[in-house]
């Protein structure tokens, strides 16, 4: 029967595009992708880096534009919790493992592979960028101040932004923006300011964000909305413009990353039965 489902499913796709909610169907994901937390789209690349949560392999896998594999890198260092990732102008690439459901880390890391290591056979030791939250005392707050969980980051002119994911019942959609060096070593984060997405459940939490090639307008995702940020001034993104845009459908979205400068590519975890797949957004 799932044999039956999956060969009509291609024979539809192949008449036409598909759509979820405003979402445009690009591919339907490897098996070995069902749990994808972080899609990235390097510029003057044509090549996805993607890479799933906790409890998988040291693992990111490199996928053409259609979501097909093309082969894969692995880390030396744990995959503890990694929720995004994000690269620079010269293509190196940066993974987030700075998920902490319980706000108790201490041992928040992003992990930088350089560009020339990207072809490289064998496991990788990556260098590591380490920090701690300014605004944090104790590991863990108490559930009134758990907000210290993160599953989004993108890079920009030498930092890597950081945008929290609240645990805080009925401030679940309140986030809060931090920005790090983008060198090796240990750093402080530094607070750059809040916003609040929504209030109501979980799929006001935000799971993933880019900044475009032009480095005019910054994404941030839920679960069922694109929230996007325009004409602001250097790096305060939250006092720019901001449009909403309602994606007509809800999954458990983990990642985005800029195709261009109007257009997203979306990824969502396999679940329940959904999910798995690569997207299109069009912001036009």
């Amino acid at each position: 029967m799932k044999k039956y489902s999956l060969f009509l499913f291609m024979i539809l796709v192949s008449f036409g595009c598909t759509y979820f909610g405003k979402l445009k169907l690009v591919s339907v994901l490897p098996g070995g992708l069902k749990e994808v937390s972080g899609v990235e789209y390097p510029m003057k690349s044509n090549i996805l880096w993607m890479h799933n949560d906790s409890g998988n392999k040291s693992e990111v896998f490199a996928m053409d534009v259609f979501g097909k594999k093309l082969g894969k890198i692995k880390l030396k260092q744990k995959n503890r919790d990694w929720e995004d990732i994000t690269s620079d102008s010269e293509g190196n690439l940066y993974i987030a493992d700075f998920g902490n459901n319980d706000n108790k880390r201490k041992n928040l890391v992003i992990y930088k592979i350089g560009q020339e290591k990207l072809t490289m056979d064998g496991k990788i030791d990556a260098e590591e960028i380490t920090f701690s939250y300014p605004d944090q005392e104790m590991f863990p707050p108490k559930k009134k101040d758990r907000f210290f969980d993160a599953e989004s980051i993108f890079y920009n002119n030498g930092y890597l932004y950081i945008f929290s994911k609240s645990r805080v019942k009925n401030k679940y959609g309140e986030t809060t923006l931090y920005k790090v060096r983008a060198t090796p070593g240990e750093h402080m984060a530094i607070l750059m300011g809040r916003f609040n997405t929504c209030d109501d459940d979980l799929s006001c939490w935000i799971t993933a964000a880019d900044i475009s090639p032009d480095r005019n307008k910054v994404a941030l995702l839920n679960h069922n909305t694109v929230f996007i940020f325009s004409d602001f001034e250097g790096d305060n993104f939250f006092e720019g413009k901001l449009v909403k845009y309602n994606l007509g459908h809800t999954s458990q979205k983990e990642g985005l990353t800029f195709k261009d400068n109007n257009t997203l590519y979306i990824v969502d975890e396999k679940s329940h039965g959904t999910g798995g797949n690569l997207y299109e957004f069009s912001l036009n």
